[in-house]
């Protein structure tokens, strides 16, 4: 009997030391792994305090919105995320089309996009090339073990052979819409990077120079040539770390030439900013809506694909494309779920839709209509 006892408190130590070990890990991890970016900073909390949106040191959204799960929901979204969803993942590998960078630059006809999945696109717009949440890693998270690959092995061109870039838009600081590797390796091409309120400390840890960092509060906007971009409301919250929840402001963006005007949603849950978005600045030649990662257990963050379509109907959208799909795993849902509900919906609402493969170019001056169901042809 002592002998047992012996083991038994040999085996108990053990535990507490691998426990505290793990513990150890994780603190060093975060505290030293550049992937979780910078910290805000007295005197930004002091600038940001002027914000609406700013409240008691944490920014806020427009309405009240449920972010702490309860136990049960944690209890559930845990047996959610560990039980095998059918089509999670596509079963082959998706295919996408292929640019160079002599197309980029040497491109000088009418406004184009480039979608590269999830909700990464590359713009060009009266002689501009821009970047919209440049992510271009393989799994959104900060370290490979953490998530989910990306469905396409390949993407539309490498990061390594882009161009000279005249700006990044950024709509928050999670991990599938700023990449820390994907930032890395654009620092040297990038002219301007144009973020939410708070975003600029990442970039700033990053080695990115003050000079070339924009932060905007929704509302605010800044015009680079003949394009202005304004910071407008999302609903959703930000964080890279475990205690920095929603220090950094999240957003959608408005992108407006003198003939064009084109709406990007960011993450948003479904609320009243889409219909006050569209009356301000509406109607969109092209909107490009969050559609993907929802779940009921966090309803007011991801909009479900209906809410998408009706968010589009809101913000007076001529043509509208589903985005937040098509290359990671982040909710639990198949990884066609999305698309095809957003396209029933939108059939109802006599929404103009435009679904390209990834890579293929979008000409929204054209009435080509990118309504194929190229994922059905995926097994």
């Amino acid at each position: 009997m002592y002998h047992m006892i012996r083991i038994l408190k040999k085996i108990g130590i053990a535990l507490i030391i691998l426990i505290a070990l793990f513990i150890i890990t994780v603190i060093l991890f975060v505290s030293f792994s550049p992937q979780f970016g910078g910290a805000i900073s007295k005197e930004q909390k002091t600038v940001y305090g002027k914000s609406n949106n700013y409240v008691q040191g944490k920014f806020v959204n427009q309405q009240d919105v449920k972010l702490d799960l309860s136990f049960g929901d944690m209890r559930k979204g845990l047996v959610g995320f560990l039980n095998p969803i059918p089509n999670a993942v596509p079963k082959n590998d998706i295919t996408v089309e292929r640019i160079d960078s002599l197309d980029i630059v040497n491109y000088k006809d009418a406004t184009r996009l480039i979608w590269f999945g999830h909700s990464t696109f590359l713009l060009q717009m009266e002689n501009l090339t821009i970047l919209i949440d440049p992510m271009f890693g393989k799994v959104p998270a900060p370290h490979p073990m953490l998530g989910v690959k990306r469905f396409s092995k390949e993407l539309p061109i490498e990061i390594e052979k882009l161009p000279k870039i005249d700006a990044v838009l950024i709509s928050h600081d999670h991990y599938d819409h700023l990449d820390y590797g994907s930032i890395k390796k654009l620092r040297s091409k990038v002219n301007k990077f144009y973020v939410p309120l708070g975003v600029g400390v990442h970039l700033s840890e990053w080695g990115i120079a003050s000079n070339r960092i924009i932060e905007l509060d929704w509302w605010e906007d800044v015009k680079l040539k003949g394009v202005t971009f304004t910071c407008t409301p999302a609903q959703h919250f930000s964080g890279r770390g475990l205690n920095d929840r929603s220090n950094t402001l999240w957003s959608s963006w408005v992108i407006q030439s003198a003939s064009e005007s084109l709406f990007f949603s960011g993450d948003s849950g479904y609320g009243p900013h889409f219909r006050e978005i569209g009356k301000k600045y509406g109607p969109f030649d092209f909107a490009m809506m969050e559609c993907g990662q929802y779940n009921k257990l966090w309803p007011g963050i991801h909009m479900f694909p209906e809410e998408t379509a009706q968010a589009a109907v809101d913000v007076n959208a001529e043509i509208v494309m589903p985005i937040h799909w098509g290359a990671f795993k982040l909710g639990m849902h198949s990884w066609t779920d999305p698309v095809e509900r957003f396209s029933t919906k939108a059939k109802e609402l006599n929404l103009n839709l435009m679904i390209p493969k990834i890579g293929q170019e979008i000409q929204i001056s054209t009435d080509s209509n990118h309504d194929a169901t190229w994922w059905k042809m995926i097994q």
